[in-house]
């Protein structure tokens, strides 16, 4: 059933919407914020309610204060720079419930915008506690979820709250951001342009086991890169050296190649070893697609490279999920960036990018602006890929 769009919202003027959004962003040691794209992403569905005179009522989360209130980890910086990128006033609530928010909504005019504190300052925004859902919704008329990044937690403010307002009669909708996100992982899913080339990587098989069993179903294409590919190929019989494996997943990974029998499952054929997985040692390419004892698998190798980029250069729809190797240290980047720079370069493709390290590799290889669209939502794409309901997303309203 498709859900509800903030575009559907049209006569909201003052009236008092509450608005989940995901302001995490990174901070340095003085509270500065050092990446500003989430903030920045919302800015659409924030024009669209200020636009149609609606109280904006901003929640989120940032890091992990575990229910107690960190001065480290306040949104207020959050709510300066959200001011400086709208060019109008927010106002700062330092706390999400309670009389100071009462007080701060009550006075709101149509068009104000208010960012209340850390959702996670209080432990029970994580534990979806009843209670707690009841205080964030109590000062509103209506509902959206920018925050695909959460989506995928049952949490106070991304389902709780959400079902409280739509019992009493409020819309709750997806914000323009929350249906971007919807709209190309859903429309990859249920009908792909094909030929449709998924490209896993990453560290663990276990991380993505139920993503390559969905994929499985629906990809024409599955190309396996990072540490994940060296679990598979010692459950195939490769020697692996000393590189990271999941020796308790290997019965997994025989039984997942056994399901991938008769399908595009693309394993690397050669790799770059290394002596140990760091800056400065000492690599070599491989033979073939063994890695010999006392080295370890830190890339994909240049065949790899040319076998994974012609699959890429044909494909309609590509999703990537997951680097290559260790990107992060430019020795080991090479399979990563050239794979990003084929997905870029492919302009008959619809090309998703998962979150995360994908979305970090995308942006380090200078192409972030030339694939089709770049998800916010690490741990929420992935478990959208494995075809699961997302809690953020099933509370919205139905169209």
């Amino acid at each position: 059933m498709p859900k509800l769009s903030i575009a559907d919202l049209k006569d909201f003027r003052n009236q008092r919407v509450l608005v989940r959004v995901d302001y995490n962003v990174p901070l340095d040691e003085n509270g500065a914020i050092t990446d500003d794209k989430r903030i920045k992403a919302t800015v659409p569905t924030l024009d669209y309610l200020v636009k149609g005179g609606a109280k904006t009522i901003l929640c989120s989360h940032l890091g992990r204060p575990k229910g107690k209130r960190d001065p480290k980890q306040s949104l207020r910086p959050v709510a300066q720079r959200l001011a400086e990128i709208l060019g109008r006033p927010v106002a700062f609530v330092d706390d999400c419930i309670g009389e100071k928010v009462d007080k701060t909504i009550s006075i709101m005019q149509p068009g104000d915008v208010i960012l209340l504190e850390n959702l996670r300052f209080y432990a029970e925004e994580e534990k979806n506690d009843a209670g707690f859902a009841a205080k964030l919704a109590k000062n509103a008329d209506l509902y959206v979820n920018d925050a695909f990044g959460t989506a995928h937690r049952a949490h106070a403010s991304t389902e709780g709250a959400a079902q409280i307002i739509k019992k009493r009669g409020g819309k709750c909708a997806a914000g323009f951001l929350m249906e971007k996100e919807l709209k190309y992982l859903g429309g990859a899913l249920s009908s792909p342009a094909r030929p449709f080339v998924c490209i896993l990587g990453g560290a663990k098989v276990s991380d993505k086991i139920a993503v390559i069993e969905n994929l499985l179903t629906q990809a024409d294409a599955i190309l396996i890169g990072g540490a994940m590919a060296y679990t598979f190929l010692k459950a195939q019989g490769f020697g692996v050296g000393k590189s990271l494996v999941e020796n308790d997943k290997l019965d997994l990974a025989k039984s997942l190649l056994e399901k991938a029998k008769g399908k595009k499952f693309l394993l690397p054929g050669d790799h770059l070893q290394a002596t140990k997985p760091e800056a400065g040692a000492t690599t070599r390419i491989t033979d073939g697609p063994s890695i010999e004892d006392g080295w370890c698998g830190v890339d994909i190798g240049p065949q790899t490279i040319t076998r994974y980029n012609k699959e890429i250069a044909s494909a309609k729809t590509i999703v990537w999920n997951g680097p290559m190797g260790i990107f992060e240290i430019p020795e080991f980047s090479k399979g990563t960036f050239e794979v990003a720079k084929a997905v870029a370069a492919n302009k008959n493709a619809t090309s998703i990018i998962g979150g995360g390290d994908s979305a970090k590799a995308v942006k380090k290889a200078g192409v972030d602006k030339q694939v089709t669209f770049v998800s916010t939502g690490g741990g929420a794409s992935l478990e959208f890929l494995e075809g699961q309901e997302l809690p953020g997303v099933a509370a919205l309203s139905d169209k």
